[in-house]
Protein backbone atom coordinates (compact mmCIF):
# COMPACT_ATOMS: atom_id res chain seq x y z
CA UNK A 1 0.00 0.00 0.00
CA UNK A 2 1.68 3.46 -0.90
CA UNK A 3 1.02 5.69 2.17
CA UNK A 4 3.19 7.39 4.16
CA UNK A 5 2.90 8.02 8.22
CA UNK A 6 2.79 11.89 8.85
CA UNK A 7 3.79 13.98 11.49
CA UNK A 8 0.44 12.97 14.24
CA UNK A 9 0.35 9.35 12.20
CA UNK A 10 -2.34 10.26 9.54
CA UNK A 11 -1.49 7.93 6.52
CA UNK A 12 -0.98 9.86 3.65
CA UNK A 13 -1.80 8.13 -0.07
CA UNK A 14 0.50 8.27 -3.07
CA UNK A 15 1.01 7.69 -6.24
CA UNK A 16 4.31 7.24 -8.47
CA UNK A 17 4.07 7.98 -12.31
CA UNK A 18 5.87 7.68 -15.02
CA UNK A 19 10.05 7.96 -15.15
CA UNK A 20 12.59 10.41 -14.61
CA UNK A 21 13.15 13.42 -12.24
CA UNK A 22 10.34 12.97 -9.21
CA UNK A 23 7.56 15.95 -8.77
CA UNK A 24 5.30 15.90 -5.87
CA UNK A 25 2.31 16.58 -6.97
CA UNK A 26 -0.69 18.23 -4.76
CA UNK A 27 -4.36 18.36 -6.07
CA UNK A 28 -6.74 20.73 -6.09
CA UNK A 29 -10.32 21.43 -4.55
CA UNK A 30 -9.82 21.49 -1.57
CA UNK A 31 -10.16 17.58 -1.23
CA UNK A 32 -10.05 16.53 -4.83
CA UNK A 33 -8.64 13.24 -5.04
CA UNK A 34 -5.69 12.66 -7.00
CA UNK A 35 -6.88 10.97 -9.54
CA UNK A 36 -8.91 13.93 -11.30
CA UNK A 37 -4.91 14.81 -12.30
CA UNK A 38 -4.55 11.52 -14.42
CA UNK A 39 -1.01 11.63 -16.13
CA UNK A 40 -1.09 15.64 -15.93
CA UNK A 41 -1.15 15.52 -19.73
CA UNK A 42 1.43 13.06 -20.38
CA UNK A 43 3.88 14.99 -17.89
CA UNK A 44 4.66 12.01 -16.56
CA UNK A 45 6.91 10.90 -20.01
CA UNK A 46 9.18 13.90 -18.75
CA UNK A 47 9.04 13.15 -15.16
CA UNK A 48 8.00 10.85 -12.04
CA UNK A 49 5.12 12.13 -10.47
CA UNK A 50 4.73 11.79 -7.18
CA UNK A 51 0.91 12.35 -6.66
CA UNK A 52 -0.38 12.97 -3.45
CA UNK A 53 -3.77 12.75 -1.47
CA UNK A 54 -4.33 15.50 0.99
CA UNK A 55 -5.57 14.22 4.28
CA UNK A 56 -9.27 13.85 4.56
CA UNK A 57 -9.15 13.49 0.59
CA UNK A 58 -8.94 10.76 -1.64
CA UNK A 59 -7.88 7.52 -0.03
CA UNK A 60 -5.46 9.12 2.63
CA UNK A 61 -6.79 9.08 5.58
CA UNK A 62 -9.16 11.68 7.82
CA UNK A 63 -7.27 12.86 11.14
CA UNK A 64 -9.09 12.79 14.50
CA UNK A 65 -7.98 16.70 14.87
CA UNK A 66 -9.49 18.24 11.93
CA UNK A 67 -7.56 21.63 12.43
CA UNK A 68 -4.87 19.71 10.88
CA UNK A 69 -6.82 19.83 7.44
CA UNK A 70 -6.09 23.72 6.91
CA UNK A 71 -3.66 23.83 4.04
CA UNK A 72 -1.03 25.80 6.83
CA UNK A 73 -0.87 22.10 8.33
CA UNK A 74 -0.74 20.30 5.80
CA UNK A 75 2.81 21.66 4.69
CA UNK A 76 3.84 19.30 7.45
CA UNK A 77 2.31 16.45 4.68
CA UNK A 78 4.70 17.79 2.11
CA UNK A 79 7.47 17.12 4.57
CA UNK A 80 7.08 13.80 5.52
CA UNK A 81 6.67 12.89 1.56
CA UNK A 82 10.22 14.81 0.96
CA UNK A 83 11.83 12.63 3.87
CA UNK A 84 10.11 9.43 2.80
CA UNK A 85 11.44 9.70 -0.37
CA UNK A 86 15.15 10.97 0.60
CA UNK A 87 15.84 13.74 -1.27
CA UNK A 88 17.43 17.23 -0.24
CA UNK A 89 15.25 19.44 -2.32
CA UNK A 90 12.05 18.56 -4.21
CA UNK A 91 10.19 20.30 -7.31
CA UNK A 92 6.85 20.59 -5.84
CA UNK A 93 3.65 21.22 -8.70
CA UNK A 94 0.28 22.29 -6.86
CA UNK A 95 -3.00 22.70 -8.51
CA UNK A 96 -5.68 25.27 -7.78
CA UNK A 97 -6.33 24.82 -3.89
CA UNK A 98 -3.12 22.80 -3.39
CA UNK A 99 -1.18 25.85 -4.83
CA UNK A 100 -2.07 27.27 -0.96
CA UNK A 101 -0.39 24.21 0.39
CA UNK A 102 2.37 24.58 -2.20
CA UNK A 103 3.31 27.42 -1.15
CA UNK A 104 3.01 27.37 2.50
CA UNK A 105 5.60 24.52 2.19
CA UNK A 106 8.03 26.78 0.49
CA UNK A 107 7.75 29.15 3.12
CA UNK A 108 7.86 27.41 6.08
CA UNK A 109 10.86 24.91 4.93
CA UNK A 110 13.42 27.38 3.59
CA UNK A 111 15.69 25.51 0.76
CA UNK A 112 13.74 22.36 0.40
CA UNK A 113 12.05 23.17 -2.80
CA UNK A 114 14.08 23.32 -5.38
CA UNK A 115 11.37 24.59 -8.07
CA UNK A 116 8.20 25.57 -7.53
CA UNK A 117 5.10 25.60 -10.41
CA UNK A 118 1.47 26.48 -9.40
CA UNK A 119 -1.04 25.57 -11.62
CA UNK A 120 -4.08 28.09 -11.83
CA UNK A 121 -3.92 29.21 -7.90
CA UNK A 122 -6.71 30.35 -6.00
CA UNK A 123 -4.28 32.78 -4.36
CA UNK A 124 -1.46 33.54 -2.36
CA UNK A 125 -2.40 32.93 1.28
CA UNK A 126 -6.00 32.97 0.82
CA UNK A 127 -8.76 32.15 -2.12
CA UNK A 128 -8.30 35.83 -3.71
CA UNK A 129 -10.11 36.28 -6.91
CA UNK A 130 -11.45 39.24 -8.73
CA UNK A 131 -14.83 39.28 -8.88
CA UNK A 132 -15.45 41.80 -11.68
CA UNK A 133 -12.55 39.27 -13.59
CA UNK A 134 -14.90 36.57 -12.98
CA UNK A 135 -17.80 38.44 -14.26
CA UNK A 136 -16.63 39.19 -17.42
CA UNK A 137 -14.91 35.94 -18.11
CA UNK A 138 -18.26 34.49 -17.40
CA UNK A 139 -20.02 37.53 -19.45
CA UNK A 140 -18.00 36.80 -22.42
CA UNK A 141 -19.44 33.29 -23.15
CA UNK A 142 -23.09 34.76 -22.77
CA UNK A 143 -23.19 33.30 -26.72
CA UNK A 144 -22.75 29.56 -26.42
CA UNK A 145 -26.33 27.21 -25.63
CA UNK A 146 -25.34 26.27 -22.32
CA UNK A 147 -25.15 29.92 -20.75
CA UNK A 148 -28.55 30.73 -19.60
CA UNK A 149 -28.90 27.49 -17.16
CA UNK A 150 -25.38 27.90 -16.23
CA UNK A 151 -25.68 31.66 -15.31
CA UNK A 152 -29.48 30.78 -13.45
CA UNK A 153 -27.71 28.42 -11.57
CA UNK A 154 -25.08 30.87 -9.82
CA UNK A 155 -27.42 33.88 -9.29
CA UNK A 156 -28.69 30.68 -6.97
CA UNK A 157 -25.43 30.19 -5.52
CA UNK A 158 -24.54 33.90 -5.16
CA UNK A 159 -28.67 34.45 -3.53
CA UNK A 160 -27.66 31.78 -1.12
CA UNK A 161 -29.84 29.05 0.91
CA UNK A 162 -28.82 26.39 -1.10
CA UNK A 163 -27.25 23.51 0.95
CA UNK A 164 -26.37 19.55 0.18
CA UNK A 165 -27.74 17.88 -2.87
CA UNK A 166 -28.82 20.88 -3.92
CA UNK A 167 -26.12 22.71 -3.72
CA UNK A 168 -24.09 19.94 -5.12
CA UNK A 169 -26.15 20.39 -7.80
CA UNK A 170 -26.12 24.29 -8.94
CA UNK A 171 -22.16 23.93 -8.87
CA UNK A 172 -22.96 20.87 -11.68
CA UNK A 173 -25.03 23.10 -13.64
CA UNK A 174 -21.72 26.13 -13.75
CA UNK A 175 -19.29 23.86 -14.60
CA UNK A 176 -19.07 24.73 -18.21
CA UNK A 177 -17.37 28.52 -17.07
CA UNK A 178 -14.13 26.76 -15.66
CA UNK A 179 -13.30 25.22 -18.97
CA UNK A 180 -12.43 27.38 -22.35
CA UNK A 181 -14.73 24.48 -24.50
CA UNK A 182 -17.35 22.51 -23.08
CA UNK A 183 -18.21 19.81 -24.67
CA UNK A 184 -19.10 15.96 -23.96
CA UNK A 185 -15.55 15.13 -23.40
CA UNK A 186 -15.38 17.76 -20.93
CA UNK A 187 -18.38 16.84 -19.47
CA UNK A 188 -16.36 13.80 -19.13
CA UNK A 189 -14.02 15.38 -16.94
CA UNK A 190 -15.96 15.92 -13.90
CA UNK A 191 -16.71 12.58 -11.87
CA UNK A 192 -18.45 12.80 -8.52
CA UNK A 193 -16.54 10.39 -7.00
CA UNK A 194 -13.61 12.30 -7.16
CA UNK A 195 -14.81 15.03 -4.87
CA UNK A 196 -14.88 15.34 -1.13
CA UNK A 197 -17.40 13.62 0.65
CA UNK A 198 -16.77 15.27 4.15
CA UNK A 199 -19.04 18.67 3.99
CA UNK A 200 -16.75 20.53 6.62
CA UNK A 201 -13.01 20.05 5.01
CA UNK A 202 -13.51 23.08 2.72
CA UNK A 203 -14.22 25.04 5.77
CA UNK A 204 -11.28 23.30 7.68
CA UNK A 205 -8.98 23.59 4.45
CA UNK A 206 -9.72 27.59 4.69
CA UNK A 207 -9.33 28.54 8.12
CA UNK A 208 -5.69 28.55 6.97
CA UNK A 209 -6.06 31.88 5.48
CA UNK A 210 -4.46 34.98 6.67
CA UNK A 211 -7.17 37.67 7.94
CA UNK A 212 -5.91 40.98 8.08
CA UNK A 213 -3.77 41.05 10.91
CA UNK A 214 -1.53 38.87 9.22
CA UNK A 215 -1.95 39.01 5.74
CA UNK A 216 1.21 41.77 5.35
CA UNK A 217 3.20 38.74 7.41
CA UNK A 218 2.61 35.68 5.36
CA UNK A 219 2.85 37.72 1.97
CA UNK A 220 6.35 38.95 3.13
CA UNK A 221 7.11 34.77 4.23
CA UNK A 222 6.15 34.09 0.76
CA UNK A 223 8.45 36.65 -0.83
CA UNK A 224 11.35 35.64 0.87
CA UNK A 225 11.18 32.45 -1.07
CA UNK A 226 14.20 31.82 -3.47
CA UNK A 227 13.03 29.21 -5.72
CA UNK A 228 12.08 29.98 -9.09
CA UNK A 229 8.53 29.89 -9.95
CA UNK A 230 6.48 29.21 -12.85
CA UNK A 231 2.65 29.78 -12.26
CA UNK A 232 0.51 29.00 -14.49
CA UNK A 233 -3.04 30.46 -15.60
CA UNK A 234 -5.89 29.76 -18.26
CA UNK A 235 -7.78 32.83 -20.02
CA UNK A 236 -10.44 31.15 -19.97
CA UNK A 237 -10.78 30.49 -16.52
CA UNK A 238 -14.31 31.36 -15.05
CA UNK A 239 -13.39 29.69 -11.55
CA UNK A 240 -10.51 31.66 -10.64
CA UNK A 241 -9.86 34.00 -13.26
CA UNK A 242 -6.21 34.73 -13.81
CA UNK A 243 -6.01 37.20 -11.03
CA UNK A 244 -4.84 35.27 -8.45
CA UNK A 245 -2.07 33.97 -10.56
CA UNK A 246 -0.88 36.93 -11.95
CA UNK A 247 -0.79 38.65 -7.80
CA UNK A 248 1.18 34.87 -7.05
CA UNK A 249 3.78 35.99 -10.16
CA UNK A 250 3.94 39.47 -8.95
CA UNK A 251 4.83 38.08 -5.04
CA UNK A 252 8.22 36.11 -5.68
CA UNK A 253 11.38 37.31 -6.63
CA UNK A 254 12.26 34.97 -9.10
CA UNK A 255 8.40 33.87 -10.98
CA UNK A 256 7.21 34.12 -14.58
CA UNK A 257 3.64 33.99 -15.47
CA UNK A 258 2.46 31.93 -18.69
CA UNK A 259 -1.17 32.46 -19.78
CA UNK A 260 -2.56 29.74 -21.35
CA UNK A 261 -5.04 31.47 -24.30
CA UNK A 262 -7.26 28.34 -24.89
CA UNK A 263 -7.43 26.89 -21.72
CA UNK A 264 -10.07 27.31 -18.14
CA UNK A 265 -9.27 26.08 -14.95
CA UNK A 266 -7.27 22.74 -16.12
CA UNK A 267 -4.79 23.48 -18.63
CA UNK A 268 -3.08 19.60 -18.78
CA UNK A 269 -6.87 18.73 -20.68
CA UNK A 270 -7.09 21.21 -22.97
CA UNK A 271 -3.46 21.98 -23.62
CA UNK A 272 -1.54 19.28 -23.20
CA UNK A 273 1.51 19.87 -25.67
CA UNK A 274 1.41 23.36 -24.51
CA UNK A 275 0.74 22.69 -20.39
CA UNK A 276 3.54 19.87 -20.54
CA UNK A 277 6.24 21.92 -22.72
CA UNK A 278 6.49 24.92 -20.13
CA UNK A 279 6.69 22.65 -17.00
CA UNK A 280 9.34 20.29 -18.07
CA UNK A 281 11.07 23.22 -19.47
CA UNK A 282 10.84 25.05 -16.68
CA UNK A 283 12.12 22.20 -14.43
CA UNK A 284 15.34 21.47 -16.68
CA UNK A 285 16.36 24.69 -16.77
CA UNK A 286 19.71 25.27 -15.87
CA UNK A 287 20.16 27.72 -12.80
CA UNK A 288 21.90 31.30 -14.53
Amino acid sequence: MPTITSHDGTAIWYELLGEGPPLVVLPGGPGMDLRYLADLGGLDRRARLVVVDARASGRSGVPEDRRTVSFTEQARDVEAVRAHLGLDRIDLLGHSAGCLTAQEYAAAYPGRVRRLVLVAPVGRVSREPDESELAELRARRAGEAWYPDAAEAHRLIAAGGATGAELAALHRRITPFFWHHWDDARRAEHRPEHASPHAWLREAFYAGSAGPATRDARLARLAAVKAPVLVLAGASDGMIGTAPARAAAACYPDARLEVLEQSGHRPWVEEPERFTELVSGFLSEVPG
